[in-house]
This record gives structure tokens, sequence and C-alpha cells, in this order.
């Protein structure tokens, strides 16, 4: 008797782990969000440039538009658990950075309204394989995954229960923010992808958000200028200004709105000034550069005012990641609180100059 209990729980144990392992689907079941670019004009999917920009731009802003910075993938399921399968590009590494945030995947999920985060599928190298949540109830939800901030995405694809179904949502219909910037725009130094501000501000005002920060490289340059503007945004929100030196915010400032204006009369354009680093306050040196590209941006912003450009906005940066100085990682990158003090900054500005509705929120 013994034995045939033993042989039964051992079946019972085979069964039970061939009926919860996953089935995996690839982009035909999901909605990519976070990018205005046709799949057909780029390499892959998860790129944030045309492939014909490699050309167009310098090399490091071609290297780091394949970071997949501010996308994300939108579904349907019923199923009680949901895994990733996922192959990043490059499995880069930083000291400042969790591997989470540089190449890892947050699960969010809608819950009465609102995007709620569930669990982060945890980077192990190049190729990876996360079951990021189970024991679920069997019901239909709308999920997001936000894809990795410092790193590109090779493959990608969901994991479901092999009896449950995954159902590709529609698109939405409401005009997106464009944000051109740095590595904080790009998302250093987020635990995790869902905490860049970016994709803070997109949940909390529902609006989609497209993620043009270029590490070390958002210098309001032409080609990128160009890009943007043949886009039809809500809004833009240029925050280039910790990778410029003065001379270049007095040169690239009124070019980049004036090809903007060519295209969109009226769409406001929203220039952030440099924030004030925490150990800019005693370096007396970088306290002076950063004043001295602010007055270039002010000077710049009162050009256009006098040449008769609308809806041209600036926001000054004090405050801008919390009042006590805790929200960096080294005084510059933003940790999680940063990143949440930013976000929150920006849209009561954005609520304050009139860009956003209160329903949005």
């Amino acid at each position: 008797m013994l034995k045939y209990l033993i042989s039964f729980f051992f079946i019972l144990t085979i069964f039970s782990s061939f009926s919860q392992e996953l089935s995996f689907y690839g982009a035909d079941y999901f909605l990519v969000e976070g990018t205005a670019i046709a799949d057909s004009l780029k390499e892959s999917a998860y790129d944030r440039l045309p492939k014909s920009y490699q050309s167009l731009v310098r090399e490091p802003v071609w290297d780091l538009s394949k970071c997949s910075a501010g996308l994300s993938i939108r579904f349907m399921s019923n199923s009680s658990s949901i895994g990733v399968k996922w192959t990043v590009l490059f499995d880069r590494s930083m000291n400042h950075m969790a591997a989470t945030g540089i190449k890892g995947i947050d699960l969010y999920f809608k819950n009465d309204g609102k995007w709620q985060y569930l669990n982060t599928a945890r980077p192990t190298g190049k190729e990876n394989n996360a079951v990021i949540i189970s024991n679920m109830p069997q019901t239909m939800r709308e999920y997001k995954m936000y894809l990795p901030l410092y790193d590109g995405i090779e493959a990608l694809e969901v994991g479901i229960d092999s009896n449950s179904i995954i159902q590709k949502p529609g698109a939405t219909d409401r005009k997106s923010i464009v944000f051109y910037g740095t590595s904080i725009t790009q998302g250093g130094c987020a635990s995790r992808p869902g905490m860049a501000h970016t994709n803070i501000i997109s949940r909390k005002l529902k609006l989609d958000c497209i993620n043009l920060g270029f590490s070390g490289n958002g210098k309001m340059e032409a080609p990128i200028v160009e890009l943007i503007a043949g886009f039809d945004p809500l809004f833009y929100v240029i925050e280039c200004l910790p990778n410029m030196k003065p001379e270049e915010v007095s040169k690239n400032t009124f070019p980049l709105a004036k090809t903007i204006r060519e295209k969109h009369a009226s769409t406001p354009i929203v220039f952030v000034e440099n924030f004030i680093y925490t150990h800019s306050f005693l370096d007396q040196e970088l306290n002076g550069l950063i004043k001295r590209k602010n007055a270039a941006l002010k000077k710049e912003y009162q050009k256009m005012l006098d040449n008769g450009l609308q809806n041209i906005y600036y926001i000054e940066s004090d405050n801008a990641f919390g009042t006590d100085l805790e929200g960096t990682v080294d005084g510059v990158h933003f940790t999680d609180l940063g990143f949440l003090n930013y976000a929150d900054f920006l849209i009561e500005k954005f609520h304050e100059l009139g860009l956003v509705q209160k329903a949005y929120d």
C-alpha cells in the first residue's frame, strides 16, 4: 500500500509540474508602447531610433538608442502565472546602478484603473527566464512590462499557463509626451525600469511617454531634433542641459525650437534647467558652470519669446529631486526617491502651465 501511495504522489507531483509549465508568446500577442516609430523603420521593435539614423547620429547616440529605456509592452491574460523570457543585447553592468534597472523587467497590472507594481524579473546574464508571479486567480487582467533602461532587447516572450489565453489590447488614442535628454532621462540610476521618471509620469497621467534620453549625449543635436519634430505629441520636454556646455546651449536651443515650429506651430515645448547637483553647493567650479548653463538657457528662452514663438515654457530646477537632497546615488543620478520626487515636480509644473488636464490624473 505504501508503494502505491508513493507512486501516486510521484505521479501527482509530475502532473502538477507539467500543469504549471508556461507557454511563451512573442510580439504578435502584445503591444509595444513608448515609441512613435513604426517597426518597419527600425532594426528591432525595441530600438528607439530608425535604422536610417545610424549614419546620421554620432556612434554613442546610436549605441544608446539600442537600449529600450521608456519602452513597455501591454497585454491581457487570464493566466494564474506570468513569466518572461528575454535576451539582452549587451549584458551591461555599472557600479552605481542595480542590474534590475539596467537589464531587468518590471511587471504591473491594471488595478481599478491604475497601474500597480507586482514584481521584477531579475536578470542573470544575457539570456534570462523568470516566473514573475504565480498562484493568481484565473481572471482576465491587463498587464504592462517595463523593459530595460540601460540595455537592449534581442528577444522577448511572455509566459502564461498552457491552459490560459493572452490577448493584444488596442492602442490608446491619446497623444504622448516626448522627452529628450540625458542619462537621467534614460533612467539612471533607477533600481528597476518602472521607476524612471518618464515611466512614473506615464502611469500617473495615463499618457504614453517617449524616452529619448541618451546617457552623456543629450545635446539638442539636429538629427534627433528633426526626428522628434516629425512626431505629433501633446508636448515636448527638453532636459538636455546636464550634457551640454554653455556655448552649446547658446548654439543649439533656438534652432531646436525653430525646427519643431516649422512642423508644429503651437505644440508646447518645455525647457528644463540643469539640476543643482548636491556637490555643487561646495564645488565652486561646478556651481559656476551650472549657473552659466542655466543663464544661457534663460537667454535663449527670452530670445524665442522676443521672436514671437508661442507656447514655449521654462522650468526652473530648484528642488527638482526633493528638498532633503537625498534623491541621488552620486550627487547627480537619481535614486528611486529622486525619480519619484522629480516626476511629481514635473507633473505639478505641467498642471501649473496648463499642459495636462486634471482628467488625466
